[in-house]
């Protein structure tokens, strides 16, 4: 691997790294990662912790829903005690009328993202242990799975880990501050950011 700039020949003086190093040395930092059992057990909490909180329509409808029912029971409670009105039954038409939309909505949302089960999480984690490193597919898999990018120093390799669904480019200068506050990950350094 080759600096673009230093390809350009526009001022990087890193050095080339041969290939077959750099990729044995994140497969081997990535592997050391999966088979430590506090920090798969770190990114599986993260994982669920991430998975409630990204849904923010789901809790909104579900208070909606449940202020809904409790206007519908204040409203029998008024027809109990003999208050009815013809406002007093529009209104609790209204009411049944915004459950049946929140319930609808509540389900929509549950069915667009359902929620994924910590034993599946484990198990889908817990099965990259098992890869066969010396087949090409198989590391593919565990980068594509666990890595976002890898930064080169003269004196360390920056991986920085993926965190959340999909990836996320991180620049230079936000990889070398990390760095600078021992956040991010290096040769000394096994865990994810």
């Amino acid at each position: 691997y080759k600096c673009a700039t230093a390809k350009k020949k526009k001022g990087c003086k890193k050095k080339t790294v041969r290939k077959q190093w750099l990729e044995d040395l994140v497969v081997n930092q990535t592997m050391q990662l999966v088979r430590d059992d506090a920090a798969m057990e770190s990114i599986i909490a993260k994982v669920m912790e991430l998975q409630d909180r990204e849904n923010t329509n789901l809790p909104l409808y579900e208070k909606q829903l449940r202020d809904a029912e409790s206007g519908i029971q204040n409203m029998l409670n008024a027809i109990q005690a003999g208050i009815l009105t013809s406002s007093t039954k529009e209104r609790l038409e209204q009411l049944e009328e915004t459950k049946r939309e929140l319930e609808a909505r509540i389900a929509e949302e549950k069915l667009a993202k359902p929620k994924i089960k910590e034993e599946f999480i484990r198990f889908w984690l817990m099965r990259f242990r098992k890869l066969d490193m010396s087949l090409k597919d198989q590391r593919q898999a565990l980068v594509d799975t666990f890595i976002n990018s890898i930064y080169l120093y003269d004196d360390k390799v920056l991986i920085t880990f993926n965190y959340k669904e999909g990836t996320q480019t991180i620049t230079f200068e936000e990889a070398a501050q990390a760095a600078s506050k021992e956040n991010g990950s290096d040769l000394d350094c096994f865990t994810a950011p």
